[in-house]
């Protein structure tokens, strides 16, 4: 569904684009608006009653990775308006000067809605909150089966523990793979420090034999199979696999881990910027954002939204909103620059190849 990242290599290798003219409105250039998104990754009844309610066409994309995203957008090879990147990705962006500047007056939405704690979290990557709404948000943990373990799991080390040789599912991802080993080597996900790096590298290969696959999506459904163990997974994924596998527990590593914001944006070069403003601000309307909650159940930075919840066990999950001052080495991932970019490429490439 989302939150992957792939090695250079694979830049080209996915694209799934999907053109919706979602309504009957006539496609022009001062009546639509362009939105690039992951798959799976917003409620298409919303897009319909956008376009009902504001006469406006959405002509709507979808992308795998945000390492697939980026290209296209560097490139204007086709004209996006709103797109809805990683936190890093956004840095990305901002730093060569790829994204507008929003006009929050035509956003009052996104002010009145959305958490102090995630226009704070979103200045690490967009210092002055000038380019970028918070959309959702969620952590990486460890999910596993109570059945099939012998203790409650608390350490990314259970990852390399034999006991559970090919029942562990790893993220295929540089830079989520690379952030297991280097937290429980208790070093920074964002290290750049070359020691590190290689000693990450050497945790991975010598974890390699332990591992059943190294999966994105398909992790999900594995653990609701009862097909592994232990899995690595995205908080968003662990509270589906719950509602259909009771056995699985979702627990955040005590050494830390990623927390991530995904967040709308708008190209700098986009034809149908008001339009895009008018999208973004409907999309924080708390009824909307809980359509859009209910529907990926990643979790919503969007307050209002979620006092709507009605069921308690959800508006209160530990999973969708855990209260982040009960635990020790939370980051967000930030861009590393071309240079970082290609040794973690490298490394990983040797990490698969053992």
């Amino acid at each position: 569904m989302k939150r992957k990242f792939l090695p250079i290599a694979c830049f080209f290798a996915i694209f799934l684009p999907l053109l919706s003219g979602c309504g009957n409105a006539p496609s022009s250039g001062n009546n639509e608006v362009i939105v690039y998104n992951w798959g799976e990754y917003l409620d298409p009844e919303t897009l319909e009653m956008f376009e009902e309610e504001t006469g406006i066409t959405v002509i709507y994309d979808e992308f795998e990775t945000n390492e697939i995203m980026y290209p296209k957008v560097e490139t204007g090879a086709t004209e996006y308006d709103v797109l809805c990147p990683s936190d890093y990705m956004i840095q990305k962006l901002i730093d060569h000067d790829l994204l507008a500047e929003l006009n929050f007056e035509n956003i009052p939405n996104a002010k009145a809605n959305i958490g102090s704690q995630y226009w704070e979290q979103s200045k690490e990557f967009d210092p002055e909150n000038k380019y970028s709404v918070p959309y959702c948000w969620g952590t990486v943990g460890i999910l596993y089966n109570k059945t099939m373990v012998d203790s409650p799991i608390d350490s990314w080390s259970v990852l390399w523990d034999e006991t559970y040789a090919d029942n562990i599912l790893m993220q295929d991802s540089v830079r989520d793979a690379f952030m297991v080993a280097l937290k429980r080597n208790g070093c920074s996900m964002n290290s750049t420090d070359t020691v590190e790096l290689e000693a990450a590298k050497q945790a991975l290969i010598d974890q390699k034999p332990l591992v059943q696959a190294y999966v994105v999506d398909q992790v999900r459904d594995k653990m609701i199979g009862n097909e592994a163990a232990i899995g690595v997974i995205y908080s968003g994924e662990a509270i589906y696999t719950q509602r259909e596998n009771p056995d699985l527990e979702y627990v955040i590593p005590k050494e830390g881990t990623n927390v991530w914001i995904d967040s709308w944006v708008i190209t700098k070069n986009a034809p149908n910027k008001e339009n895009a403003e008018k999208f973004i601000d409907f999309m924080c309307r708390p009824d909307i954002a809980l359509m859009n909650f209910e529907y990926i159940t990643y979790s919503t930075p969007n307050e209002a939204a979620r006092e709507l919840i009605e069921e308690d066990d959800i508006r209160n999950s530990p999973i969708a909103f855990p209260d982040l001052s009960q635990y020790a080495g939370l980051e967000t991932f930030r861009y590393l620059g071309a240079d970082a970019d290609q040794i973690y490429n490298d490394l990983w490439k040797e990490v698969k190849s053992k």
